[in-house]
């Protein structure tokens, strides 16, 4: 027979979790670029490029290897995020993460002359 306790442990959010701000990833704008790129701009104002071309031809993602439909690339209304047709949309918080990290990258390399 299975035997329940109610003496529960309370956890305290650790000071780390209290300093982090919650960034949301609205997008507002988007242009496709060559070579499966896509310009991107929040709505807090980072904007930048993503390369998705590793993407295409797997899965749902067949559908870029016709370069019109990848073009027709969007910001759905509804999402606001990035969306293709009604079967394809990117999550933006990954997209978001993608951008501040190039960004981050970009710094250190300027800064390393």
């Amino acid at each position: 027979m299975l035997q329940t306790t109610k003496n529960y442990t309370k956890f305290h959010l650790s000071n780390k979790w209290k300093d982090m701000e919650f960034k949301k990833a609205k997008i507002v704008s988007c242009e496709p670029r060559p070579n499966y790129r896509v310009w991107i701009r929040f709505d807090d104002g980072l904007e930048g490029e993503v390369d998705l071309s590793d993407l295409v031809g797997k899965g749902v993602f067949e559908a870029w290897e016709s370069v019109e439909f990848f073009n027709q690339v969007h910001v759905d209304p509804k999402t606001d995020t990035l969306s293709w047709g009604e079967d394809i949309d990117l999550d933006p918080y990954v997209l978001r993460d993608k951008i501040e990290d190039d960004k981050e990258k970009q710094s250190d390399t300027d800064g390393n002359f």
